[in-house]
């Protein structure tokens, strides 16, 4: 496999531990950083404000989201809170956000759990890990929530 990171990519669900276990082992069996990512539904910049420097992330997504660790204390992980474009808000895309992130880092692999919704294919994997498992260009593995 290529040098770059698992990508881990959670939604803080009940199942995104079963998820974890899965990259922190790929990531172990591969010499590899885990990036646990995680797409936030909140803007980056608030509409109609300028900024001259980067804005503070909210500091409760923050602590959330570096509240995710992974379950082997010898696997090196970094974390990362991702946006959708300015202004969209109301049309933040995860897998989008997970692709673009997978290619910036040139990931290795993404681990994505599955979560039924409605439809047959987002029946059997879920909303955001069909559509990266179909447009990404590096391998993805979809690990199956019990109960979904």
């Amino acid at each position: 496999m290529p040098s770059g990171p698992i990508l881990f990519a959670t939604d803080y669900s009940a199942g995104s531990a079963q998820t974890l276990a899965v990259a922190t082992s790929m990531a172990r069996q591969h010499d590899a950083t885990l990036l646990i990512a995680h797409v936030s539904p909140y803007e980056k910049y608030p509409v109609g404000e300028l900024f001259d420097e980067e804005p503070v992330p909210d500091k409760a997504e923050l602590k959330k989201l570096h509240a995710v660790v992974p379950p082997d204390p010898h696997v090196k992980f970094e974390h990362r809170l991702v946006y959708g474009p300015p202004g969209e808000v109301e049309r933040v895309k995860p897998a989008d956000e997970i692709l673009k992130l997978a290619g910036e880092v040139a990931a290795q692999a993404i681990v994505v759990g599955s979560h039924g919704a409605s439809g047959l294919t987002e029946l059997l994997m879920g909303r955001v890990a069909e559509s990266v498992s179909r447009r990404a260009t590096c391998p993805v593995i979809v690990v199956r929530h019990p109960g979904t």
